[in-house]
């Protein structure tokens, strides 16, 4: 998961642009019938330099993951927009290792060769 450390201004819409990404990929899984969850990490940090609390802190925003499931809860992929390159990047469970993919259809068909008897 990449952290965002340009100035907000210029973070937000590429959070939002990623996050519409993820969104297209999530639609395609459940028409399919697969689950999937969408994760947006804030990090806040409460203290300064000399480690005393602060009334304020400056948010570490952080790339929204896509993540698919079974229906117990176990971790089929996940998926995160490569903060460079735009592409998706998908992380298997069957340890095939880190994916790339331009595409949404092409990210659901890794995604769904990958599930238990493979429906792609």
């Amino acid at each position: 998961m990449s952290t965002a450390t340009a100035s907000p201004s210029c973070v937000v819409p590429r959070l939002a642009e990623d996050s519409r990404a993820l969104a297209a990929v999530r639609q395609l899984l459940k028409g399919c019938g697969v689950r999937s969850y969408a994760v947006q990490t804030i990090g806040l940090k409460l203290s300064g330099p000399d480690g005393r609390p602060i009334a304020y802190g400056r948010p570490d925003l952080h790339s929204p993951e896509l993540i698919v499931h079974e229906g117990d809860g176990s971790v089929v992929a996940t998926v995160t927009i490569g903060p460079r390159s735009g592409c998706y990047l998908v992380t298997l469970r069957n340890g095939v290792g880190l994916q790339k993919a331009r595409k949404p259809q092409h990210v659901a068909d890794l995604i769904l060769t990958a599930q238990p008897g493979g429906h792609a």
